[in-house]
Order: C-alpha cells, then sequence, then structure tokens
C-alpha cells in the first residue's frame, strides 16, 4: 500500500511539477565552416528546450511570432537570404487559422557570405519564440564570430528565457489541490460514506488469502475507487484536445470561465446542491444501476474488486455528488491538467481511509460511531456551497455589467449565511433531517468559534475593508459603492477624473486603489509619448481570482501603488470582457473572423502579440512597443514586483 499511494502521490506532484518549470534556456552557436575561395557558409544552431517547440521563419502575418534572423558583416558581403537547413513541422494550427512550421529540440541556418578581404566581422540578430502547452516566450540575442586567415571560428553564446509559468495562477492550482483534498475527506464524514468504511475493510480483511491478500485486494479497491473518479474527466479532456487541438481545449476553459450561461448554471447547480445537504431532497443515482452493478460486486478477482469500488461511487453519490461537481466546477477556469489534477487529489483523499484502515484495522476503534453528527456534517457543508456558488453569478455580473451583485451585496449574503452556519453549529436552527441538540459540544463550540471570528471579519468589508485574505472570491473594491473615508478604492474619483478626459470604456471599467489609466491601448501609447512615461500594460478580466489576489496583496503595497502612480502609464486590457464595441473598433483576424467584443479583441491582441490567454499577465512597453524587461505573470512576492517594475523604468530610461 505504501508503495501504490507514493507512486500515485508521485503521479500527482510529477504531473504538477511539469507546470511550474523556474527556468528553460535556448541555445544559440554560430560557427563558420572553412573558406572556400573567396567564400564562407555561417552556421547558426539553435537547441530547444524539451517540451517546447519553436516557430520557423514564416513570415506570419497577423501569426506566431517567426524566428527572424539578420546578419550583418563587416568585410564581407551576404550572398542571398539565410536559409533553413532543418525541416520544419508543418501543419494548420487553429488559432492562428493558417498553415504554420515548428521545430522541435534543434533548428539549423546557414548563410553564404562573401569575403572582401582576409577577414570579416560577423554579427547575427537574433529573435525568436518557444511555446509549449502552457504559454509562449519570446527572445532575442546578438551573436559573433570572427573569419579569417582560412581559419575556423566558432562562437557560442547562450540566451535565457524564462519558461511560461502557469499565468492562471500556480498558487491557485495548488490551492485547488489543497482544497480539493480536503473536501475528499469532508465527503468521508458523510452519512452516505463513513458507515461503509468499517463494513468494507471488513469485508477485506475476513476474505480468502488471510489478513495479507485482503490488504492487496484492499489496496486495489482504493485504486479503483480513485480511477472512476479521475480517469472520466481525463478522458474527456484528453479526447476533446486530441479531436479539437489546444485551441478547443482553450475554448471550452474560457467559455466555461466566462460566458454568462455556464456560471449561471454553475450557480444553480451550486444552490441545487446546497438544497440537497439542507434536505430539501436527495439526488441518487437509478436503482437499477445500483443494483446492476452490485451483483457483479461478487464476482471474484479484479472485476469483483472494480464492481465494488464501482458500487461505493454509486451508493455514495448523494453524498460526494455535490462535492465531485463542486470540484470540478471549480477547476475549470484552469488549464489543461488543473481538472485532472484536482480530481486526482480530491479521490486519492477520497479512497485512502479505505486502504489505511485495512492496512491498521486496530484503528477502526477509534473511529466515532455513526450518528446525528454525520447529517451535521451535510448541512454544514451546505452552508459552504451556498457561499462558494456565488462566485459564478458574481463572474457573470461582472463580465456582463448587470450591477446585480456588487461587494457590499456579496459580502452581506456571506455574513448572513455564515452568521446562520454559526447559530447553526450552535443548535439554534435545525433541519428535517438533524438530531436534537442537547448540549453544545466542545467540537461544535470551536467550529462556532471559528464561523462568528470569520464573519466578524467580513464585517469591516461593507465599508471598504480590503480583506485581502478573500480578494479572489470577491468582487472588486471599485464595484463598492460606499467606502468609509473614500481611501480603500477612490473608484468614483479616479472615475470622474478619467470620464472628464474622455478616455474609453471608463464609464464601466475601473482600476483598483484609485489609481488612473486607459482601457484602451493606443490612447495610453499617445498619452506615454506625450508624458514621456513607459506603459504598465495589464492582461486582466473579471473573472480572474489570481488577478484580484495580486492587485490586494501585490499592487496595494506603498510601493508599488508610488511606482504605478507616478512612473507608469497604466493600461488594463480585460480579456473576458463582452461589452460590444462600436462598428469602426471591431478587429478582423487574418482568417476573416470578426471579433467585436472587448474582451476578445484584447484576447487576440494579447496572444498574437504575446503568445499568452491567461491572466495576469504584465508588459512593461517602451516607446518602440516591445517589452522593456521580461513579462511577469502570477507571483505574490511584492519585493520581486518593485524590482520588476524599477526595472522597467531603469530600461526606458536608458
Amino acid at each position: 500500500m505504501k508503495k501504490l499511494f507514493y507512486r500515485l502521490m508521485l503521479c500527482l506532484t510529477g504531473l504538477f511539477a511539469a507546470q511550474t518549470l523556474a527556468a528553460q534556456e535556448v541555445e544559440w552557436s554560430i560557427a563558420t565552416d572553412p573558406i572556400v575561395g573567396d567564400s564562407c557558409r555561417v552556421v547558426l544552431t539553435a537547441s530547444i528546450p524539451d517540451g517546447y517547440h519553436m516557430y520557423d521563419m514564416g513570415p506570419y502575418v497577423g501569426g506566431p511570432t517567426a524566428t527572424t534572423i539578420a546578419l550583418t558583416a563587416e568585410g564581407a558581403t551576404p550572398i542571398g537570404e539565410v536559409k533553413a537547413l532543418t525541416e520544419a513541422h508543418t501543419y494548420y494550427d487553429d488559432i492562428f487559422m493558417m498553415q504554420i512550421g515548428t521545430y522541435d529540440v534543434e533548428a539549423v541556418f546557414e548563410q553564404w557570405v562573401r569575403l572582401e578581404g582576409e577577414g570579416a566581422q560577423i554579427t547575427a540578430q537574433l529573435d525568436w519564440q518557444i511555446c509549449n502547452d502552457t504559454g509562449c516566450i519570446p527572445g532575442d540575442v546578438e551573436l559573433t564570430a570572427t573569419i579569417g586567415q582560412a581559419t575556423e571560428a566558432v562562437t557560442t553564446e547562450q540566451a535565457t528565457v524564462s519558461a511560461p509559468k502557469d499565468v492562471a495562477g500556480n498558487g491557485s492550482l495548488w490551492s485547488l489541490i489543497i482544497e480539493a483534498v480536503l473536501w475528499g475527506f469532508a465527503a468521508l464524514l458523510t452519512p452516505c460514506v463513513f458507515p461503509m468504511v468499517p463494513m468494507t475493510v471488513s469485508y477485506f480483511l475476513k476474505g480468502e488469502g488471510g489478513v495479507t491478500m485482503g490488504r492487496i485486494r484492499a489496496a486495489l479497491y482504493g485504486f479503483f475507487i480513485v480511477a472512476l473518479y479521475t480517469v472520466p474527466i481525463a478522458a474527456i479532456i484528453i479526447i476533446t484536445r486530441l479531436v479539437g487541438g489546444d485551441a478547443v481545449t482553450a475554448d471550452i476553459f474560457n467559455w466555461l470561465a466566462t460566458h454568462w450561461l455556464p456560471n449561471i448554471v454553475f450557480f444553480l447547480v451550486f444552490m441545487i446542491f446546497a438544497a440537497s445537504f439542507f434536505g430539501a431532497f436527495e439526488i441518487t443515482m437509478p436503482s437499477w444501476m445500483v443494483n446492476k452493478t452490485d451483483s457483479k460486486a461478487d464476482t471474484k478477482g479484479l472485476g469483483g474488486i472494480f464492481f465494488l469500488a464501482l458500487t461505493l461511487v454509486l451508493v455514495s453519490f448523494s453524498c460526494t455528488g455535490p462535492i465531485v461537481g463542486s470540484v470540478l466546477i471549480k477547476s475549470t477556469s484552469g488549464e489543461f491538467w488543473t481538472p485532472i489534477l484536482t480530481m486526482l487529489a480530491f479521490s486519492i483523499a477520497f479512497a485512502l481511509p479505505f486502504t489505511l484502515f485495512a492496512f491498521f484495522p486496530s484503528m477502526l476503534k477509534n473511529l466515532p460511531k455513526s450518528g446525528g453528527w454525520l447529517n451535521s456534517v451535510k448541512v454544514v457543508i451546505g452552508f459552504v456551497e451556498v457561499a462558494l456558488g456565488l462566485k459564478f453569478l458574481s463572474v457573470a455580473d461582472q463580465v456582463y455589467h448587470w450591477g446585480i451583485l456588487d461587494r457590499e451585496i456579496y459580502l452581506a449574503v456571506w455574513i448572513v449565511v455564515f452568521t446562520l452556519l454559526g447559530f447553526y453549529l450552535l443548535g439554534k436552527i435545525k433541519f428535517a433531517h438533524d438530531s436534537e441538540v442537547k448540549f453544545v459540544s466542545v467540537t461544535r463550540l470551536a467550529f462556532a468559534i471559528v464561523v462568528f471570528s470569520f464573519v466578524v471579519y467580513l464585517i469591516p468589508g461593507m465599508w471598504g475593508a480590503p480583506l485581502k485574505g478573500l480578494s479572489g472570491y470577491l468582487p472588486p473594491l471599485s464595484s463598492q459603492d460606499f467606502v468609509l473615508g473614500g481611501e480603500g478604492s477612490a473608484a468614483p474619483q479616479a472615475t470622474n477624473a478619467a470620464e472628464q478626459q474622455g478616455r474609453k470604456y471608463s464609464d464601466f471599467l475601473h482600476l483598483p486603489h484609485g489609481l488612473e489609466g486607459f482601457f484602451d491601448l493606443e490612447e495610453a501609447e499617445a498619452y506615454a509619448k506625450q508624458v514621456n512615461k513607459p506603459i504598465f500594460l495589464d492582461f486582466t478580466g473579471h473573472g480572474c481570482v489570481n488577478c484580484r489576489e495580486m492587485e490586494m496583496r501585490v499592487w496595494s503595497d506603498p510601493r508599488v501603488l508610488e511606482i504605478l502612480k507616478n512612473d507608469y502609464v497604466i493600461c488594463a486590457l480585460y480579456a473576458d470582457d463582452k461589452k460590444v464595441v462600436s462598428e469602426s473598433e471591431w478587429v478582423t483576424t487574418d482568417a476573416g473572423k470578426v471579433l467585436k467584443s472587448l474582451g476578445k479583441i484584447n484576447s487576440y491582441y494579447a496572444l498574437k502579440t504575446y503568445g499568452v490567454n491567461a491572466q495576469p499577465y504584465y508588459v512593461l512597453q517602451g516607446e518602440d512597443g516591445k517589452p522593456l524587461v521580461e513579462p511577469r505573470g502570477y507571483n505574490l512576492d511584492v519585493e520581486a514586483f518593485v524590482a520588476f517594475l524599477k526595472a522597467g523604468v531603469a530600461a526606458y530610461q536608458k
């Protein structure tokens, strides 16, 4: 069992680690062949890191960043054009809607030059872009080589670029995994599952083959539980990706994360799940399905163990279904691996006790007896479902500017929900299937203290307290009508100033912390040129949890605010806003597709220019429209962000 557990954890850790590499290197080398007559061949070689590809020389109008090689020579004249010696892998890209070519592992190029004397100096300016499944990173470097006296000269330089981190947020993925683990353990404490733990363990220990064989069967039982929860969602995602490509998978996740329809459906699903946990009705699998599966559980061998695990999954659905749905729905706004990893984490936590107790049956004596407390766990989860489900309604409200769930309304609902939960824990509220609470246990009292403390923490938010610990879940502070002292957001002042200057979209888009800025890049570039400042380009989104965390935990730092206010022109580009802009601002892609909404236009620009399709993503832009330093994604390190901003200012002033 230990080996099985370790392998599962290694699988989980390995898959996640693949998304969070700290850095990658592209190694470029330049070499010259021996002189033949008055000519010489210059060879350029790129070593591409594993898991990445580099685009060929194109060119691509409105497409990905092609590899460009500009060769200059002192004492020599280039003959013809640069030629690729490595054959590119060509395919039709659904994102850019054009035929493109890419290189993997290595790419080699050549350029012939004619010498004007005995020696020459060759300079190659290289620009490229490497990409993997999670994002793209541009790079550039200058290489030199010397030719002379019929000798070979080799110069090798190395260009290091940061690998594309999970822009949706590494911290967010870890938090989802941890949350999934907690949900997995919580599911065990429901009345559908908890009584089955000792029954199942006893079944395996009393079977043929003694204790050792029983433990092996129990380990397989846990493995099948994990597989039954993880494999179906993984199969759906992988098949979608294989059939439709990365673009289809990304589009599906983007649609699920930002469109009003799935968000409203998710909100209603959470409310239905909560009502089920409160005892309004019971969600169950069809009886014929459960009975048919249970009849096959007596089969000997692996088949019997598999059907026994399937029976558990089906029978416990009324309790685990809402939790599984919650885990999956919350993870669909992430990238490719997120739903798979979160379901793997949930199922491991859910299945682990069944196997653990089979290995150490004496621990069963310490388990509490089944009783009314199990239904109390369901009710508590129901309250949490109501609070979490509100997030999806909030996303739809922000993206479409309905104005029905501003920050203070959101907080008011949370305050009421958790206050009711506190009274429930104290036995002051009772539901249909609850047992009578004759006295308050120490455990209930402890949980009630935690819940009421959380309510007290929420209350100042009604007057504009930032509540940084919940910044990713709450609507932005700029949506709040009243802020005590006017310093928490100062959104009205910033908005009025922007409107007086006629800035686009400032009537419904706002910056946090009273910052003034733009929501249209052309306007920002014109103003930046006028005031001689670099641009702080913020690719953000209404439904972006990590964006709100960055704004409340990093942007709120006085040093960051001072630099943003004084040294930069801020331009926030929302990638999920559904506002249909005027016809004169519509963008037509190279494939002829017309983009009409502000979010699609901004998202297309981010993908075409920087190869990113997730937020937040921060670019410090100079006068030439190019990044001053390496762009930055989600990272809550305030010191690093301050250094990032200062480096941009220093590069602009050179």
